[in-house]
């Protein structure tokens, strides 16, 4: 466990903990570090959020199987980021989607005893996880209710809008493969591409393999 502690030190939102009293806490087992490989299941639907995670290293993301039975990325999270912040406490503490790991990754777990615990004796700590769970349950909820309640085309379209926005331009440079688009998107990549022809016939867009320009909007 100890071999994990720099990488638990370096973690921001773990700054508000003393280093001796994360060091007792492993000793303790209150703390522990989990170490994942490559496309690992972190947790399966249904499964009950009992611990906090945070991320020390690697990739996870959330997937969700669509009606055709392809599995889709919702969110990812990364080093620093917490799994179960807000879910643990709820009164269905249960895991909506799948959990899997994208690179070998290592996780710290906290009991729920514990966390009280830090809430109770540690009021900078306190802060720091509340400012987090707080801003990260908006954007994951807008992510999720994002990509489960939009059409293929809506979802392409809120990105390609948003994209428009940050390039400053109807013209948007394409800075990942149609596969890395595909997957931000939530969609499959065969999908994306059967809509995207589907706008282009609609006179929605233009596009080449570098870039598409998105022309107008569908009316209404």
């Amino acid at each position: 466990m100890k071999k994990h502690l720099p990488l638990i030190l370096s973690i921001d939102f773990l700054k508000a903990i003393n280093p001796q009293d994360i060091a007792l806490f492993l000793n303790e087992g209150c703390f522990k570090t989990i170490e994942y490989g490559k496309n690992n299941i972190v947790h399966f639907v249904g499964d009950v959020c009992s611990k906090l995670e945070i991320l020390l290293s690697g990739k996870v993301v959330i997937e969700r199987i669509d009606e055709s039975g392809n599995l889709m990325s919702i969110a990812e999270f990364f080093r620093g980021d917490i799994l179960g912040g807000n879910l643990m406490f709820s009164r269905n503490p249960f895991y909506p989607m799948t959990v899997t790991t994208r690179q070998p990754t290592i996780i710290l777990e906290i009991t729920k005893v514990r966390l009280f615990q830090l809430f109770s004796d540690n009021h900078d700590f306190l802060k720091r996880y509340l400012a987090y769970v707080s801003d990260h349950t908006v954007i994951l909820g807008d992510r999720i209710k994002h990509y489960v309640n939009r059409t293929i085309r809506e979802s392409i379209l809120s990105y390609l809008d948003y994209e428009c926005k940050k390039q400053d331009s109807n013209l948007i440079k394409l800075t990942m493969t149609k596969k890395a688009l595909a997957e931000k998107i939530g969609i499959q990549r065969t999908s994306l591409s059967r809509e995207l022809a589907k706008m282009r016939d609609d006179g929605l867009i233009t596009l080449d393999s570098t870039s598409i320009r998105l022309l107008k909007h569908e009316k209404g």
